[in-house]
């Protein structure tokens, strides 16, 4: 078992806006709840953390089981506190000039550990370099490159202890679900889809849900606050402020607030497919054992493209072929604009196939929450070198 009580000094610059803030969120939450560690969240922007787990900036710190996670502003001026064991820099953020100063000058029996949290990727070169050290070009430092992955050898994904209990939950009283969310009446029938979308800007919107206005059978749609939501209520024609709810022909649409972390965790079970966008949600809705389709962050030198595509190779290896191009085609219509008005094709496709894709799924949650998760395996490699 790890020791309690590791100080941890975790920096984020908010980047994707509630992206990077929630990842680093859960990594804080889970390190204090479940191995005890005294975690410094220093962000150069906390408001995405109100909304995404309540007031949580308050300087004093928040109490979340065994350890803590205090809230710092990103300041060019702070310092390593000499009782820091880990530092971790996320997505490459880089530490301010003054702290790497003051982490090399610490008097300590031995140097803290140093990890560049990456971003996530299905590419395989990312296993091949996970762990690796890089010397500081001038301090007597040294960091070392974590990739959380979906590989054994990679540094895995946030998966809390409770995750499959939450779940169970929210399988076990679906109504209770529903109401919690904010929803009045039942959940649909099960000759509905419930779907949940989550997404940027995007034009595969329209023909989407044009598809689902004219599909044989009801589909209900939650459609959580998100930059998507302004093109939802275009195509519909109307305001969608949160509450709101819209009749189309088989489409209903209920907007939805925006959803902390934990409720949006109990929306990705409650669905029976998901939208979603980004990092901290691709992998939830993963977890969730529900068919999803992800919109990867774009990048304007379509870098992102490659990163897409080595995840739909991985997600869909092995699969019948029919149901792996008919995931495929809507990952793709979904994140190509040049293929935005084939999405509603892709999506009547895919429902013809949507039995042997919640089937696979449910083996592909059931696989990663199997593996040891990201905090765990952080955990095991500081404690390897403190």
């Amino acid at each position: 078992m790890p020791l309690p009580g590791r100080r941890c000094d975790l920096f984020c610059r908010v980047v994707d806006n509630f992206g990077d803030a929630g990842v680093c969120w859960r990594l804080a939450r889970q390190l204090a709840r479940e191995h005890g560690w005294q975690v410094r969240l220093i962000i150069d922007d906390a408001v995405p953390l109100r909304a995404l787990a309540g007031p949580v900036d308050a300087p004093s710190g928040l109490a979340v089981g065994a350890g803590s996670v205090q809230v710092v502003p990103w300041r060019d001026t702070v310092r390593a506190d000499p009782s820091v064991e880990v530092v971790i820099e996320a997505f490459a953020c880089a530490l301010p000039s003054a702290y790497e100063a003051s982490l090399a000058a610490a008097a300590r029996a031995k140097p803290a550990v140093w990890l560049n949290l990456e971003y996530l990727s299905a590419e395989t070169w990312t296993t091949a370099l996970h762990g690796c050290a890089s010397p500081h070009p001038r301090l007597p430092l040294s960091k070392t490159f974590f990739f959380p992955g979906f590989d054994v050898g990679s540094g895995g994904l946030l998966v809390e202890a409770d995750l499959g209990a939450r779940f169970a939950a929210v399988d076990a009283d679906r109504a209770g679900t529903w109401r919690a969310l904010g929803l009045a009446g039942a959940p649909p029938q099960a000759d509905s889809r419930l779907v949940s979308l989550f997404a940027y800007e995007n034009p595969s919107l329209p023909s989407l849900l044009d598809a689902w206005r004219h599909a044989g059978a009801p589909t209900v749609l939650l459609v959580p606050e998100s930059r998507a939501s302004a093109g939802v209520a275009a195509a519909l024609g109307q305001p969608l402020a949160a509450g709101a709810v819209a009749r189309r022909d088989a489409l209903t649409v209920h907007a939805l607030p925006f959803l902390r972390q934990d409720d949006y965790d109990r929306l990705l079970r409650l669905a029976d497919l998901n939208f979603v966008r980004g990092e901290d949600s691709f992998v939830r809705a993963q977890l969730a054992g529900r068919p999803f389709c992800w919109q990867i962050y774009p990048q304007d030198d379509g870098a992102h493209l490659p990163k897409l595509d080595a995840f739909l190779q991985r997600y869909t290896a092995g699969l019948d072929e029919a149901v792996a191009s008919a995931i495929i085609a809507c990952f793709e219509s979904w994140n190509r604009p040049e293929q935005a008005a084939r999405a509603g094709l892709a999506w009547r496709n895919a429902d013809a196939h949507l039995p042997g894709w919640r089937r696979h799924a449910a083996q592909w949650a059931e696989r990663l929450g199997g593996q040891a998760g990201l905090a765990a395996k952080l955990v095991e490699f500081t404690e390897e070198r403190l």
